[in-house]
């Protein structure tokens, strides 16, 4: 389900995907604040639709405004141990790795999903980026299905 928001006109372009960080110190005061304010703080979203006909509103944490969009949850690439690694289980994220030049480490510590959360596979997508795991983690890379709206 879609939900309207206000963000960044940078970030307002159909398919760019964020991650709510939540309120800034700036927005108080914020004639905006209900329309802004309004997603899951640390979940990641997808712009589906930019809302025409709206207008480039002033914003204290945004340098070049905001605008309307519809947003909804987005899907999250991971890696997951590989057994048990199937569309429709369950998985969690194996933990912190401290190599962030390895070109699996954004699938293994994906922006907006949580260590000790639980996601449903939706999709396995199949090898990670990388050659080795200097972990010696035996890894698939899924896609988590987006967690449902509170």
């Amino acid at each position: 389900m879609a939900n309207i928001t206000l963000i960044g006109t940078r970030l307002a372009e159909p398919g760019v995907e964020f991650v709510y960080g939540g309120e800034s110190t700036a927005c108080d005061g914020c004639p905006y604040r209900g329309q802004c304010l309004n997603l899951n703080e640390g979940r990641r979203y997808r712009v589906t639709d930019v809302r025409e006909n709206t207008e480039t509103l002033e914003c204290a944490v945004h340098d070049t405004g905001v605008r309307a969009v519809e947003v909804e949850p987005a899907p999250i690439r991971a890696n997951v141990a590989s057994t048990g690694a199937y569309a429709g289980s369950k998985a969690s994220l194996e933990g912190s790795c401290p190599y962030t030049g390895c070109p699996s480490h954004e699938h293994c510590e994906p922006a907006g999903a949580d260590f000790d959360a639980e996601y449903r596979i939706d999709e396995v997508v199949g090898d990670p980026p990388h050659d080795y795991c200097m972990l010696d983690r035996d890894l698939t890379l899924v896609e988590f299905a987006p967690p449902d709206e509170e």
